[in-house]
C-alpha cells in the first residue's frame, strides 16, 4: 500500500475548502434569501441552524465510525453529502426546502471534520497542533474564496442558485482525488472506540468541551450573521468577511512557532482576549473603523478552533478520533442552538430601535451593535475558563517534572555516581 501524504493532505484541504465556501457563501446570499422566499430573520436563523446541526450529527456519527470504516469511507460521505445538499439547495422553493438542503450541507461538513481531524493527526504523529493549524488554513482560505466569488456574483446582479452551482466543481475534485488515494492505517493506541469513549468523561475533556462552545459560537455564530450585523455599519460586510479570513489563513499557516513558545493554552488565552477586544470594538465602529475593529477579531479568532482540537489531540490522546470528532460536533451544536438566538436578537432589537422612532436604516445598525454586544459575552467567559487552563497545565507540567527528576533519582540516574 502506497501511501502519499501530500496528496491526502491536498485533498482533506481541498474538503474542508468547500465546507467553508458553503459557510461564506450562505452567509453573503441571507439577504437574498430573506427577499426572494419572504424570510424573517428569525426564520434565516433556523435555516442556518439545520446547517450547524448536521454537522455535529455527522461528526458524533462519523466518531463512532471512524475506527470502523476509516477516513476514507467517511470523506466519501462528505462528498456525497455535499452533492445532495447543494443540488437540494438549487432547488428549493421555500422554507422548508432550504432547511433540509442545509442539513445536507451541514451533515456533509461535519462529515469533513470526523475524516479529516483524525487523518492530518495521524499522518503527522509528530506535529499535530501545527499540521491541524495549516489543515484548518482551508477554512478560513474557503471562506475568502467564497466570499470574494459571493460580492462579485451579487455584484453583477447574478442570482443566488449560481453561487450555490459554483462549489460543485471543488466537491467533485476532492471527491474524486479521495477515490484515488490509498490510506494509512491508524495509530494502535487510539483505535479502541471503548477505550476513546472512556476518555471523554474525563474532567479536562468535559472543560474542553464546554470551552469549545464559547469559542465556536465566539468565532462562528460573529461571521455568519456578518452581513445581517454590519450591512448598514458603512463598510462592505463580504470584504469584512474576506480580510478576516485572510488574516486567519495566514496566522494559522504559521501557527507552529506560535504554539511551539508559548503552548496550546497559552495561545488559548491570547485568542480570547483579542477576540473580547475585536468584537466589542466592532460594536462601537461605523465606516472605515470596522475594518480595524475587524482584523482586531481576526488576530483573536486564527487559532480559536485548531488550537482546541490541537490541545485534545496532545494532552488527550486517548479520546483519539471519537475525542476529535466530538470536540468538533459540540463546536458546531452550539452554534446550531444559537443562531435562531441570535436571529431573534437582530428582529427585536430592530423593533425596539423602529419603536423608538429610527429611522430603517439607523434601526439595522442599532440591531447588528447591539447583536454584537450580546455575542461579545462568549469571549469574555473564554478569558476566565484559559486562566484556569493555563494554572491547571502549569501546575501539571511542573508535577510531572517533579516526579520524572525524583524517578531518575531513585534509580541512580539523577546523581553523578555510575
Amino acid at each position: 500500500m502506497s501511501i502519499n501524504k501530500n496528496k491526502l493532505f491536498f485533498a482533506s484541504c481541498l474538503a474542508l475548502t468547500v465546507t467553508a465556501m458553503t459557510f461564506a457563501i450562505r452567509a453573503g446570499i441571507l439577504s437574498q434569501l430573506g427577499r426572494d422566499f419572504s424570510l424573517t430573520d428569525a426564520e434565516l436563523g433556523w435555516i442556518n441552524a439545520m446547517a450547524f446541526l448536521g454537522f455535529p450529527v455527522a461528526t458524533m456519527i462519523g466518531g463512532v465510525l471512524y475506527n470502523l470504516v476509516g477516513a476514507k469511507k467517511l470523506i466519501l460521505m462528505a462528498f456525497f453529502g455535499h452533492l445532495l445538499g447543494l443540488v437540494l439547495t438549487i432547488a428549493a422553493e421555500g422554507f422548508w426546502g432550504l432547511l433540509i438542503s442545509s442539513f445536507c450541507i451541514g451533515f456533509a461538513n461535519g462529515s469533513v471534520e470526523a475524516g479529516c481531524n483524525p487523518l492530518v493527526a495521524n499522518l503527522y504523529q509528530n506535529n499535530k497542533t501545527a499540521m491541524l493549524n495549516k489543515f484548518h488554513v482551508w477554512f478560513p482560505g474557503g471562506i475568502v474564496v467564497g466570499a470574494l466569488v459571493s460580492k462579485l456574483m451579487t455584484d453583477l446582479g447574478l442570482d443566488w442558485t449560481l453561487q450555490i452551482a459554483v462549489m460543485l466543481l471543488p466537491t467533485v475534485l476532492y471527491g474524486y482525488l479521495v477515490l484515488q488515494q490509498d490510506f494509512p492505517r491508524e495509530e494502535q493506541a487510539t483505535t479502541s472506540t471503548t477505550n476513546n469513549l472512556t476518555a471523554l468523561v474525563s474532567p479536562l475533556f468535559l472543560f474542553m468541551a464546554l470551552c469549545m462552545t464559547l469559542t465556536a459560537t465566539s468565532e462562528l455564530g460573529t461571521q455568519q450573521w456578518i452581513e445581517r450585523i454590519l450591512g448598514a455599519a458603512g463598510a462592505s460586510p463580504m470584504l469584512i468577511m474576506a480580510m478576516i479570513t485572510g488574516v486567519m489563513a495566514v496566522g494559522r499557516y504559521f501557527a507552529g512557532p506560535v504554539v511551539k513558545k508559548f503552548n496550546a493554552e497559552g495561545v488559548l488565552l491570547y485568542s480570547a482576549v483579542a477576540t473580547s477586544i475585536g468584537i466589542y470594538s466592532m460594536s462601537l465602529s461605523t465606516g472605515g473603523m470596522l475594518y480595524v475593529s475587524a482584523l482586531v477579531f481576526a488576530l483573536g479568532v486564527t487559532y480559536f478552533w485548531p488550537t482546541m482540537l490541537g490541545f485534545v489531540a496532545e494532552n488527550i490522546p486517548q479520546a483519539g478520533a471519537v475525542g476529535l470528532s466530538v470536540m468538533g460536533g459540540i463546536g458546531m451544536f452550539a452554534v446550531s442552538i444559537w443562531n435562531p438566538v441570535i436571529g431573534r436578537w437582530i428582529d427585536q432589537a430592530r423593533e425596539t430601535a423602529l419603536a423608538r422612532s429610527a429611522g430603517p436604516e439607523e434601526a439595522e445598525l442599532i440591531a447588528g451593535q447591539a447583536t454584537l454586544q450580546n455575542l461579545g459575552v462568549f469571549p469574555l467567559v473564554c478569558i476566565l475558563a484559559f486562566v484556569a487552563l493555563n494554572i491547571y497545565m502549569h501546575k501539571t507540567r511542573n508535577s510531572d517534572a517533579t516526579h520524572l527528576d525524583h524517578s531518575a533519582e531513585s534509580t541512580g540516574l539523577g546523581s553523578n555516581k555510575i
